[in-house]
């Protein structure tokens, strides 16, 4: 008889290390050498903080952070040629090559220049350690840098003016309900980790409006989709948060206030001792949001307030050499009235203020990773994480719950087979199961849904030249949906049923200035690949379709980057061509002779648009930033029809809350002891439905607007620096959801306290 799943992937999990322990065996013995020096600013200063990053063509290799005086050392375990590169926000240094010997010291001095080209490790785009000058997809990573001086207050604020491609909408002021429309693709088709753990709901739904950015360290965006090497949810993208961790022992508090009775406590403390590294936070925001607002109908709003908590610990254990331990534990708590709509209703269907109606999110993560490097050439990763969500909602008609829990275990193995190739394989397990009060059985007691998934992937890259970067991908998922009973308004008894789907992709990056040449190189990038997302918990649960399956998509993209001005302005285009398949969709009268189901994958779309990004700084320290994206969505017909399409919707309208034209600018000045920043946010006019009766009530336009920001710091100590900040400082109206205000002028001042 053959093996489960779960037993395939335990043999072929102890085949791995195996292997791994063979190629060990006959593994060269190691040769140690070391690299140190010292990293200085434009102006001579010592650079604190600077990553020094030692990477050949293949992978990078080992890390070091610089401490007060700019000083750094990082002993590797074998020789061979390198280059040695800085990661500074703000500054770049031209690659340094370097040819170690065994058993010698080399010392390097390196001075910084100012750039709008910064150098950072991505981890994202391959699940594996890049130097972000190697990465052949379309990536924007926002620093904790970025963060601080722009005053961002969650994840979501940062992506609406970082990142192109992208579109966010909240239903109203902090904490509603905030969706991410990455490329066109729908609300729940990005994947979305934190430090490395998947955090979606049971069928990717993710809601942005609780992630707090006290503890930080960059957010990255990798545009396009990643399932060939993450599996489900990675359909039009994956934004993946890394938190501090390491370095030189630092602590910062943060204390805010301003309208709306917003008020903020931020704690976070990182560093290095020793051999461990250690990362924790706290952070609190309370609001009392638009409450006592008048209506256009007369009505006060109320029960708008929200109340977010988290915390956070994160630790890692590096016995030198070869093995490292890592462990993080985040737990959150949030909690928000919910007024319903009370702007704009153009299908008059406004029914006053809710004011019963209130959510509450409790979330936790646990996880732990092993490292261990058999080699210089060989490496092996074993993770094991667990997310649990209990949610509460409380309305007029009684309380509903759900849970959605998610164990996961991956292995994965990096071998470099030879100068400029490196292969990366593995495999992951998934064990999600989502309940509701709304999920029940015949009997009206609550059922869970249950899915197993295992995902083998492997992807080789080849770096033949420091001008050219291919990779190939490709991962294959084997879903299993357990049996679920029938219940009492129509679904039927369903038994475990089975999908199998393989997700290839390919991407390439080539110089044809390669940086180390020229300060104004040019890079050309092409990426074609496919993504996939199972259905959600709700779409199993109430359909009649036993056989119910993934939604895809397929999609290619183009880009070209240019540096100019000595790499002080960086200038970026991407065309993007998508298309989604086996859309899930009521299937209704209508088209009752297309599927005998109440829902079916019958339903497509397509996405195509040009991103453009430019961003530039001065040696004065003004910093500018503009983004701007044309996109074009549409409606496609149902499979099976004469150019049909559901209702409401007729074939060529553009898809939901996705603006066609889109786009930031930020300016931004900033010197040791000031600093100030202004912003502007713009949006052409969005289809959206009624506020109150969703799709059922009609289609309707959704204005555009354009927002202004502005704010600033001031650092009177060391340590003691005083913000300030006004969003929407036009007091314009704006919905970034049909009929859900967004917030008018808001003013907020506080003090950061930071021990470096």
């Amino acid at each position: 008889m053959g093996l489960n799943p779960v037993a395939r992937a335990v043999v072929c999990f102890s085949r791995v290390f195996a292997f791994a322990g063979v190629l060990w065996l006959i593994s060269s013995e190691a040769l140690a050498a070391e690299i140190k020096g010292t990293v200085v600013d434009p102006n001579g200063h010592p650079a604190n903080g600077a990553t020094i990053l030692i990477s050949d063509q293949s992978v990078i290799r080992a890390t070091a952070v610089t401490d007060r005086q700019g000083r750094f050392a990082i002993e590797l375990p074998v020789s061979g040629n390198y280059e040695v590169h800085v990661a500074l926000d703000g500054f770049a240094a031209k690659p340094i090559a370097v040819a170690l010997t065994p058993h010698t010291v080399t010392v390097l001095s390196i001075t910084l220049q100012v750039s709008a080209v910064t150098e950072s490790i991505v981890v994202t785009a391959a699940g594996r350690r890049l130097t972000r000058s190697r990465v052949t997809d379309s990536v924007t990573v926002i620093t904790s840098r970025d963060i601080a001086v722009r005053q961002f207050e969650t994840v979501s604020d940062a992506l609406r003016f970082a990142v192109p491609g992208l579109g966010v909408t909240a239903t109203g002021g902090r904490g509603g309900m905030t969706s991410l429309f990455t490329r066109g693709g729908e609300a729940d088709f990005t994947l979305v980790m934190i430090d490395g753990v998947r955090v979606n709901d049971f069928g990717g739904g993710y809601d942005f409006a609780h992630l707090p950015v006290g503890d930080i360290d960059r957010i990255e965006v990798v545009r396009g989709p990643q399932s060939a090497v993450y599996g489900s949810d990675a359909v039009s993208g994956v934004v993946q948060i890394i938190t501090k961790q390491g370095g030189p022992p630092r602590a910062r508090g943060v204390v805010e206030g301003g309208t709306y009775g917003t008020s903020k406590v931020s704690v976070d403390t990182a560093g290095s001792v020793g051999d461990l590294d250690w990362g924790t936070a706290f952070e609190q925001l309370e609001t009392n949001g638009q409450n006592g607002k008048t209506t256009a109908s007369g009505s006060v709003v109320s029960n708008d307030d929200y109340l977010r908590r988290d915390i956070s610990l994160k630790g890692h254990w590096q016995r030198s050499p070869g093995t490292a331990i890592h462990a993080t534990v985040r737990i959150g708590t949030n909690e928000r009235g919910s007024p319903g709509p009370w702007g704009n209703d153009p299908g008059g269907t406004y029914h006053g203020i809710d004011t019963v109606s209130r959510g509450n999110n409790d979330n936790r993560l646990f996880s732990t990773s092993v490292e261990h490097q058999f080699s210089p050439n060989l490496d092996q990763h074993v993770s094991v994480s667990h997310t649990h969500t209990d949610s509460l909602f409380v309305g007029p008609y009684g309380e509903s719950i759900s849970e959605n829990n998610r164990l996961s275990l991956q292995a994965r193995t990096n071998a470099v087979l030879g100068s400029g190739i490196v292969a990366t394989g593995g495999f992951e397990l998934q064990q999600e199961d989502a309940s509701s009060s709304y999920i029940t059985d015949s009997l009206f007691s609550e059922v869970p849904v249950e899915r197993r998934m295992i995902g083998f992937f492997g992807e080789l890259r080849l770096d033949p030249n420091p001008q050219l970067s291919v990779t190939v991908g490709v991962r294959g998922d084997h879903i299993q949906r357990n049996a679920l009973p029938g219940d009492a308004i129509g679904r039927p008894p369903f038994v475990d049923e089975t999908e199998v789907a393989t997700s290839p992709k390919i991407s390439i990056g080539w110089y044809p200035r390669p940086p180390g040449k020229t300060p104004d190189w040019t890079r050309v990038r092409v990426s074609v690949g496919t993504g996939l997302r199972p259905p959600s918990a709700f779409e199993i649960a109430f359909t009649d379709n036993p056989a119910l399956k993934s939604e895809r998509t397929r999609s290619v993209d183009f880009g070209v980057e240019q540096a100019l001005v000595s790499g002080n302005i960086l200038m970026g285009a991407t065309t993007f061509f998508n298309r989604y398949d086996d859309l899930i969709v009521s299937v209704g009268q209508s088209f009752k002779n297309t599927s005998q189901f109440r829902t079916d994958n019958l339903s497509n779309s397509r996405a195509s648009g040009i991103e453009l990004a430019v961003s530039g700084r001065t040696t004065r320290g003004f910093e500018a930033r503009a983004t701007y994206t044309w996109m074009h969505t549409e409606v496609l017909g149902l499979d099976a029809t004469f150019g049909q399409a559901p209702g409401p919707f007729t074939v060529g309208d553009p898809l939901l809350r996705r603006p066609r034209h889109q786009g930031a600018l930020e300016v931004s000045y900033i010197e040791p002891r000031f600093s100030a920043f202004t912003s502007i946010g713009t949006r052409s006019r969005t289809l959206d439905v009624d506020p109150s009766l969703g799709a059922f009530g009609g289609l309707f336009d959704n204005p555009g607007y354009g927002l202004v920001n502005a704010g600033g710091s001031v650092r009177t100590w060391t340590r003691l620096e005083f913000v300030v900040r006004v969003q929407n400082l036009l007091d314009r109206n704006h919905e970034e959801v049909l009929g859900f205000p967004g917030l008018g002028r808001s003013f907020i001042a506080g003090i950061r306290v930071a021990t470096c």
